[in-house]
């Protein structure tokens, strides 16, 4: 399996990520705050921001999104969850998308300077089929590890060091050493076993892919920070 996605995974462990933003702590209360009082019960609001146009129910964008800002505070987990399952089934995809397209300009490099014959063959190859499995794999992965280690990492990290309002302080420098080399070490690994686990590979098989591919998702993982 590529590395992309496994890198993919591992950056959405970190807070610095759009993906820990959304699986953060606090939840996104910003807009809704402004439009709402809290009434100290976790229910969901969805409702209020429905509206029927021919017989049909409609959400705006922004309705859509208060909408959910107000799932996510009710069901925090079940929805980090859910989005979680859906960003990286999305992503896998489009992984797979742009791994197509890095081989067709080869092909298509390679062919302009072979014979005639072998245009001709490679013209009739037809184009490779969507790894539904794969992706199926990665949204399983977000829906059951991925958003639920966020949710009670963040919230552990955020208990011992609480947020501060200035983000240049030593509170950060400290969450985000944490983050880089402790907590995402280690869910790499749990990134690299679950989905072995999830394709039917043994132990064996799982450690030679971990001694190929884990220190190339780390130090990638440390240059998309610094």
């Amino acid at each position: 399996m590529h590395c992309l996605p496994f890198l993919l995974a591992s950056l959405m462990a970190r807070p610095s990520s759009a993906f820990a933003t959304v699986t953060g702590s606090h939840g996104f209360r910003r807009d809704c705050a402004n439009r709402y009082t809290h009434t100290g019960t976790h229910t969901s609001k969805a409702n209020a921001f429905l509206e029927v146009r021919g017989g049909a129910l409609h959400l705006g964008p922004s309705e859509a999104w208060s909408a959910y800002n107000q799932a996510l505070e009710a069901y925090p987990l079940a929805v980090k969850s859910l989005t979680a399952g859906v960003i990286l089934g999305a992503a896998d995809l489009t992984g797979q998308a742009l791994e197509y397209s890095k081989r067709d300009v080869s092909s298509t490099s390679t062919s302009s300077s072979s014979s005639s014959s072998d245009m001709k063959v490679a013209e009739e190859t037809s184009p490779p089929t969507v790894d539904v499995a794969r992706a199926v794999r990665f949204a399983v992965f977000g829906l059951v590890l991925q958003a639920p280690w966020n949710h009670f990492y963040y919230n552990i990290l955020d208990g011992v060091l609480p947020p501060t309002q200035d983000p240049f302080t030593a509170t950060t420098a400290i969450k985000t050493i944490i983050d880089q080399f402790v907590q995402a070490p280690i869910f790499t690994v749990l990134i690299f076993a679950f989905l072995g686990a999830l394709e039917g590979k043994g132990v064996e098989q799982i450690q030679n892919q971990l001694e190929e591919n884990y220190k190339d998702t780390i130090i990638a993982n440390c240059k998309w920070l610094w």
